[in-house]
């Protein structure tokens, strides 16, 4: 028999946590064996030790308990015989912005020893399954996110490796690159036999793989092929369109509230997929449709997976509340142009990032904004924000015009960057008193707002610990409590559930859905195709250029084409539209 890639018996990692001194049991009791030549997938909710079990494996940490064989080497014993046989990409990849590509490549051959005469065969390979051969002598720093990431892969493969480790290798990547890059990774597994474990948040990727391990709290729940996981919610799956003029997110903000009878539930074309309890009385569903009919629908690994891990949860929470209760204006009522923007153009120098842009969001809407990593979403967002200025066109947001008052606009939004921005030494009460005093909250109003937005985000536990040391839905949380702390009218989200999990995402989504309701409007940037179905109107872009805008049902009968129309917009998902339309633009701007 061909010898294990991965073999753990009784493996055990603690770490301690300080200021604390408190211990966490990273990993506890895990025992998997991995088969050679196959791609695997490791999932579980934020801090379920993903990460902390790959770099065990690639010997970047010792084991305190447990047997660890890699490649049938025993990691303990030579974790340097290990690292000479495998590649790892961590989440966080270190390429140097001010190489090339190239300078990159030949760095991370240097530093693994790539003989001269083996590495044109090898950087062909990967400029070929990469396709960046074109930008060869651009610097790494002026790639898109999806580019930077296939650069990654390619310097991570400049040897031949015999074990690839992936740690969430599609995190901030747009659906286009994703697929890009799988297809990359699929090639390798077909092709070299290689041996592929991956970490993932994205369950339609650990889909592709031929073993799922599913982790929480450091412990193995669950392992088996994606059919073994998906056969937990055989028979549970269903559809339903909620009634007429309600939008999809409110039916499943309902179903998502009723914990005792509902697994999980989520928007999808138009209607509300959702599994149910096993045991659930029929009537009692009835109810909570309201009338709407559901009609059965074969389970996905997403759908195993959330019933395996609501299964072994504790009572529910109650259901959100909303966070902001913003006054309506006198003058204004709900649906009146909060944000108007016409013929918007951002240039830096010669390069133009966002080219005569123009749409408006209503007061109380969920306006997404979709597109390729480089297609000038977060220049358009930080327009919006007040933090960019606009090289031309009209822009206004609250009803400021932003070329002329923009500090006065920025009191009446909230702001959640793409990339935690709080302070990581500080702990959770000192963040929210330092934005708070920064939104210009005081005394008792201060004080009763930290209670507010502590209770909601279930922070009170976490009040004084650093936030830098916090798990990653944790973090998240804080940047939304900081970001509502001052009750804005707008709340500008930029890619914030990036790399969270199902779960993680089913409760940022349900807050979202509270605040909308009571008249925040929010404007969110996303790569999670799903999350499109949650928001009211939405905007592709691509190359700075404005490629579709509309509700989600009328952009995907926009990718189906005339002949189809609205009435077979259900027929494909979110993802399978967007990708048709950018593919369908780009093609057309080169025969252009």
């Amino acid at each position: 028999m061909s010898t294990p890639a991965v073999l753990a018996r009784g493996l055990h990692k603690r770490f301690v946590v300080k200021p604390a001194k408190k211990t966490v049991h990273a990993l506890d009791d895990i025992a998997l064996e991995v088969p050679p030549g196959t791609l695997t997938a490791l999932v579980g909710p934020d801090g379920a030790g993903k990460t902390t079990l790959l770099r065990l494996m690639a010997g970047l940490l010792r084991v305190d308990a447990g047997e660890l064989r890699v490649l049938g080497i025993d990691v303990a014993a030579d974790p340097q015989a290990v690292q000479d046989r495998i590649s790892y990409m961590p989440q966080r990849f270190g390429l140097y912005d001010d190489l090339s590509v190239q300078e990159n490549l030949d760095l991370y051959a240097d530093l693994h020893g790539v003989p001269r005469d083996e590495r044109r065969a090898r950087y062909g390979r990967l400029m070929e399954m990469t396709d960046l051969g074109r930008f060869t002598d651009r610097p790494a720093g002026k790639l898109s996110g999806g580019m930077k990431q296939k650069l990654g892969l390619a310097c991570t493969l400049v040897r031949s490796p015999e074990l690839l480790l992936l740690d969430e290798p599609t995190v901030g990547v747009d659906p286009l690159s994703r697929r890009e890059l799988w297809q990359i990774v699929q090639q390798l597994v077909d092709d070299e036999k290689l041996s592929v474990i991956v970490s993932t948040a994205y369950l339609d990727e650990a889909e592709r793989c031929a073993r799922v391990f599913v982790l929480r709290e450091g412990r193995l729940v669950a392992q088996g092929a994606p059919e073994e996981i998906r056969d937990r919610a055989r028979g549970l799956c269903f559809v339903a369109a909620p009634p007429a003029g309600e939008p999809p997110r409110r039916l499943q903000a309902r179903l998502l509230d009723a914990r005792a009878e509902i697994v999980d539930a989520v928007p999808q074309g138009g209607e509300v997929r959702f599994v149910r309890r096993d045991n659930t009385d029929q009537a009692g569903i009835e109810a909570l449709l309201e009338g709407a009919a559901a009609e059965p629908v074969a389970p996905r690994l997403e759908d195993g997976f959330m019933t395996l891990l609501r299964t072994q949860e504790e009572p529910a929470p109650k259901p959100a509340e909303p966070i902001a209760r913003q006054p309506v204006p006198s003058s204004s009522t709900p649906g009146d142009t909060v944000i108007e923007v016409k013929d918007l153009v951002r240039r830096f120098g010669d390069f133009t990032a966002v080219a005569s842009t123009s749409f408006s969001v209503r007061r109380g809407e969920i306006f997404g904004l979709l597109g390729p990593n480089g297609a000038g979403k977060t220049t358009t967002f930080r327009m919006l924000c007040g933090l960019l200025p606009a090289s031309s066109g009209q822009l206004r947001v609250a009803g400021v015009d932003l070329r002329h008052a923009r500090a006065q606009a920025r009191r009446r939004i909230g702001y959640v960057s793409q990339k935690f921005a709080l302070y990581g030494n500080l702990s959770v009460r000192e963040n929210l008193e330092f934005f708070g005093g920064a939104y210009g909250l005081r005394g008792g109003r201060l004080r009763e707002r930290m209670d507010a937005v502590l209770r909601q985000f279930d922070l009170a536990r976490e009040i004084d610990a650093p936030s830098g040391q916090l798990p990653g839905g944790y973090r998240q949380r804080l940047a939304m409590a900081t970001g509502l702390l001052h009750e804005p009218e707008i709340l500008f989200l930029d890619e914030p559930t990036s790399g969270a999990d199902p779960l993680a995402r089913r409760e940022f989504w349900r807050r979202i859905t509270a605040l909308a309701e009571a008249g925040t409007t929010v404007v969110i940037t996303t790569h999670f195709m799903e999350e499109a179905e949650y928001c009211d109107r939405i905007v592709i872009q691509d190359a700075g250029r404005l490629l579709a805008i509309g509700t989600p049902r009328e952009v995907r009968a926009q990718a189906l084409g005339d002949e189809h129309g609205e009435h077979d917009a259900r027929r494909i998902d979110m993802e399978q539209a967007f990708i048709g339309i950018v593919e369908k633009a780009r093609k057309e701007k080169v025969h252009a």
